[in-house]
Formats: C-alpha cells, structure tokens, sequence
C-alpha cells in the first residue's frame, strides 16, 4: 500500500523537462512584437472599455472606479511580470499549464490548465454575447424580442432565450483561427488600431463635457428611487471599491493570451516579456481614461450598465459620435473575441501533446501549421455557451479560474528561483532538525541554492498562502468584523500578518539561482508574494454560487485526468523509459504483460509500444 501511495504521488509531481528545441514545434514562428502586444492589447481591451467601467461605477465603486481598476491593474501587473520570466525561461505553448508543469508538477499543471480552458471559453463566450447585446441595443432590442417570442427558453440557470448571433459569430471566428494564424492576427492588428482610435475619439469629446463637479456629490443632491451611496467620490465606501476591483479584474483578463504563443513568437524570449509589459500599460492607461471622462462627464448614477458611452453620447444630443462609436466598439469586440479564443486550443494543444488529455487534439494541420481540431472544438463549446447562457452568468465564473492561474504562476515562480537547475531532476534527502535551523537564517551564507534552502522555500511559500487564506476571511467581511467590539479580531488579523512577515524574511535569507535570462521578475520574493496575497483576497471576493459552478468544472476536469491523463502522460512514459531497477531487470508492465524492453548496454528499459504505464519508483 505504501509503495502504491508513493507511486501515485510521484505520478501527481513528475516535472516536464526544461530543455527547449524551439525548431521542433510544428507551429509557425511567425508573430512579431507587434503582433504579439497587439494581441495582448486586443484581447484584453473589450467589454472593460465599453461596458464594466459604467456598470462597475454605478452599481458597486461609483467615481473611485478609478481605484478600483488601479487595483485591478496592480494585482494584473505583478501577475504580468510573472508571467514574462517564465516566458523567458521556457519559451513554448501553453502558458500558466506548462510554466506549473515545470516547476511544481504534473497534477496542479492539469489544475492550471483546465482553469485556463474555462478562461478563455467564458471569455469568449462573454464577448460574443456582450458584442450580440450591444448590436441588439442599437436597434431597440428588435433581435432579442423576436427570438425571445419565438423561441423562450424559460430555465433559471440558462438564458432567456437563445443567441444564435453569438454562436454563429464564434464559429466563423474559430474558422477564421482555424485557417491561418498570420492571417488572423492580421486582422486583429487592424481591428485593434480601430479600438484604439475609438478609444481616444471618446477621451477627447467626452473630455469636452467632464466637470469634477461629479466626483463630489452631495447625498441630498441625489434624486429619489436612485441608489446613489453616500455621494462623493467613494459613495459605496471601501467595500464597493474593493468589490469593483474583483469586477474589474474581468478587465484585465485577456492579456496572458501573449504567453500561449511561445512556440508561434518570433525571438520569444525577448518579445514575450516586452509584449506583456506594453499591453498592460496601454490597457492600464486606457481604463483609467475612459473612468475618468465617464464618472466626470455623467453622474455615476446615471450611467448605463449596457453601453455607457452610447447613452452618454445620447445624452448629450450628439448622435453622430454616439453611432460612430457604437460601430468602433463593435469592431473592438471582435477583436476582443480573437483575443479571447486565440489561446484555448493552443492550450488544449499542449495538454494534448503531453498526454494528460485526449492526444487527438494535438492534431495540426500541414497546410495551415494550426491545431485545427483543438480550434474548431474550442470554437463549438464556447459559441454553445455564448447561445445558451447570458451575459451575467457567463462572467460570474470568468475571474476564479484566471486569479487561481496567477497565483499559482507567482508560486512558480519563487519555486524556481529558489531551485538551482542541477535539483529540477532529484529528489529525497535527509537532513537534522539543527541543520534546519541553521539554514532558514541562512547561517552559513550559502551563495547557491541546495536541497535544503529550496525544500525551506516550499514549505514556507505553502504556510504563507494558508495564513493568506485566514487572513482573507478576517478583511473581506471588514466593516462588519473589524470594529471596537471585537478587539480580537484585529488581534488576530495583526498575529497573521506578523506571521507573513516572518515568512517573507525567511524566503528572502535564501539563496536564489544565478541562471541569466532575458527578463526577472524584480523584487524578489517580494512581488510574488504580494501577487498570491491580492489574487487570493479577490477570489474572497466572489461569491458561494460562483465558487460551486467552479467545483463543478474541476470535478469533470479531474475525472479526464484521473480516467485518461494520468495514464497517458507522456512524461510518465519517459521517466519509464529511465527507470531500473535495483535488480538491474526491466520492470514489468500493468496487468503483467510485459510490453518493454531493456537495453543491457545502457541499463535502461523503453517501451515497445505505448500503452499506458504505471509509474515506478
């Protein structure tokens, strides 16, 4: 029993190796800088722009939807440099999932990867049926009518009715994918020059109309029947920005899709790294405009949830903006949309490769050089999601899955830089409880890292993000916790964080690897440390019904693995490959049928064909 427990834990944490031969891929290296932040840009600047900074400042943060979006940013920024080391560091596709297969192990890349598939098909999903809403508003709702009338669809956890403009739009985009992805991100550089154009004609003739007069509102200035807070700048208070942030964070998802295209990225190490830095700037400046002139333009609680700047247009009598706008807003839609589905089959395609879910989808098609049957799959589910589900039910879920991948790219990250390349392939040591002492104050001064600093590392990275989660349910309930009448509440949240602090400072007294790279996240472990704490505390903020659907999607995806992954990855096959054992005889093969064989010369046993194995030890 215990040897089977130690097989299967190993299956759980087996590494990808690092080495990378970047001629090897069947993909096209074809995207440039400017591809690639155009992408980012892209994908990233939809909805955020011409829906959630209206809906965000009326409802939740009002004017300091501003610091909500600066929170947003913050927590998306350090989780961007993150992401460009590790785009450094292991150049290929697949993003956060192959980023966690290299440095934590096999079952939480699956974890990672399965929550990106669930990004990214929400994501999608979410534009296309933000883009439908939108069209449908400029004709009076007239498409939403006829449909609803003709085919209602009376189900509380689907939608009212339909959407068949929103499937049919995704299908095509997936066929547009499927086909080239040069040809693609063409259009999306088009699309996306547009958005940015629209983005500024906004700034600038909203601009004309903003008074700060709106940024300090009287409560008694508030009309009737109109849920306005408390007026001024933060009428909802700390707790509305801090909810608006969660929301906000929705803004921000998209940018990640730059790391998928490691294999299709020209000079990726350098141009990954810079293309995410640039797209989070340009996203960053762009949210804070548009918040701005809106919340200075239009009270907060006058804006439209739906369309904010057509309705603030209209307001202000000027119809030809109002249409002009409208029409660049869908464009940048579609161009959000591309961003959006562009990395789900590159994902499915590298947890395909790998064998942890079905290898048929790592199919690529000669001519085109794309996953064609990863894109057109990843195409039909989200285009049936966009038709079934509204737009609210699809963005409930749309942050879990993307702030669990940022924490865990943080964690990646500190595991890394705290391991010397020569302790990636071994593992067991022993060691004695002074020696431990003596190295988490680093009294040696150790300049390199060893199985012990890096086994230090872990463990306190691990205590850390437990004393994150307690310290997330002392500060999310706030304002009704923290007061004089529960003293030890704050005595408690003030041990916590004195308990983070000490932990901080242990992981900072150890050694780091000196491997060069392109790009280092600074400040290290500092900012990933602070990175796993903001993303944490905003996944604190969504509520029970999101958090159930998400369990639900892990518990299909862990039903894949455990059926099929984990006897079909290939990594397994090829630690079986190394494997002798102590005896110097070939291991044999489940059910006992003996389908390897040994190479006496070289002491190793390979598989005659490839079935699935079990792993040894």
């Amino acid at each position: 029993m215990d040897c089977s427990a130690r097989r299967f834990w190993n299956a759980l944490t087996r590494k990808k190796q690092k080495e990378v031969d970047e001629s090897a891929s069947p993909l096209a290296r074809v995207l440039t800088l400017l591809d690639l932040t155009g992408l980012g840009v892209g994908g990233t600047l939809g909805l955020g722009v011409y829906v959630l900074a209206g809906s965000v400042a009326r409802d939740q943060a009002g004017p300091a939807v501003i610091i909500s979006f600066l929170v947003a940013a913050f927590a998306s920024a350090i989780a961007g440099l993150c992401y460009a080391e590790f785009a450094a560091r292991f150049p290929k596709a697949g993003s956060a999932y192959v980023y966690c297969y290299v440095s934590i192990g096999e079952f939480t890349a699956f974890t990672i990867g399965w929550n990106l598939v669930l990004e990214y098909v929400i994501g999608t999903s979410s534009v296309a049926r933000g883009m439908s809403g939108y069209i449908d508003l400029l004709v009076d709702k007239k498409i939403s009518t006829a449909i609803r009338d003709v085919m209602p669809m009376q189900i509380d956890f689907l939608s009212d009715y339909p959407d068949f403009f929103s499937f049919m739009l995704v299908l095509i985009l997936a066929g547009l994918l499927a086909y080239g992805v040069k040809e693609s991100t063409l259009m999306n550089n088009i699309f996306t020059a547009i958005n940015l154009f629209v983005i500024v004609l906004m700034l600038v003739a909203g601009g004309l109309k903003c008074n700060p007069a709106n940024w300090t509102i009287k409560p008694e200035d508030i009309p009737a029947g109109v849920n306005g807070g408390d007026g001024g700048f933060a009428p909802f208070g700390f707790a509305g920005i801090m909810a608006g942030a969660a929301k906000c964070f929705y803004g921000f998802v998209g940018f990640d899709c730059v790391a998928t295209t490691g294999e299709e990225a020209q000079n990726p190490k350098r141009n990954i790294p810079l293309a995410i830095v640039f797209s989070l700037i340009i996203i960053f400046i762009s949210y804070f405009g548009v918040s701005v002139v809106l919340t200075m333009a239009l009270p907060y609680y006058l804006q439209d949830p739906d369309a904010p700047f057509p309705h603030l247009f209209e307001t202000l009598g000027w119809t030809a903006i109002k249409w002009f706008v409208s029409l660049g807003a869908i464009l940048s839609l579609s161009t959000s949309l591309l961003g959006s589905l562009f990395p789900l089959p590159r994902v499915l395609y590298a947890m395909a490769s790998d064998g942890i879910i079905y290898k048929k989808l790592q199919t690529v098609y000669a001519k085109t050089q794309t996953p064609v049957l990863a894109t057109m799959l990843s195409g039909l589910f989200a285009a049936s999601m966009a038709a079934l589900f509204s737009l609210q039910q699809l963005i409930d879920m749309m942050s879990i899955g993307t702030l669990l991948a940022y924490t865990i790219v943080s964690v990646s990250v500190l595991v890394l830089r705290y391991q010397s390349e020569e302790l990636m392939s071994t593992t067991g040591f022993s060691v004695t409880i002074p020696e431990v002492l003596r190295q988490i104050v680093n009294g040696s001064r150790i300049k390199e890292p060893t199985h012990l600093s890096s086994a230090i590392v872990k463990f306190s990275v691990c205590i850390f993000a437990v004393f994150v989660c307690g310290t997330c349910i002392v500060l999310v309930p706030a304002e009704d916790y923290i007061n004089g009448d529960y003293p030890g509440v704050i005595a408690g949240l003030a041990i916590l964080v004195a308990l983070m602090v000490a932990l901080f400072v242990v992981i900072s007294l150890q050694p780091t690897d000196s491997v060069k790279l392109t790009f280092k996240v600074p400040l290290v472990p500092f900012l990933p440390l602070i990175s796993m704490f903001s993303n944490v505390y905003l996944m604190f903020q969504l509520d029970s019904g999101t958090w159930i659907r998400f369990g639900i999607w892990i518990a299909v995806g862990y039903f894949i693995y455990f059926t099929y992954g984990i006897r079909h990855s290939i990594e397994g096959e090829r630690l079986l490959t190394k494997t002798v054992l102590p005896n110097g005889k070939a291991p044999s093969a489940p059910n006992g049928i003996d389908n390897t064989g040994f190479d006496e010369e070289k002491k190793v046993v390979f598989p005659i064909h490839r079935p699935s194995y079990t792993i040894l030890t």
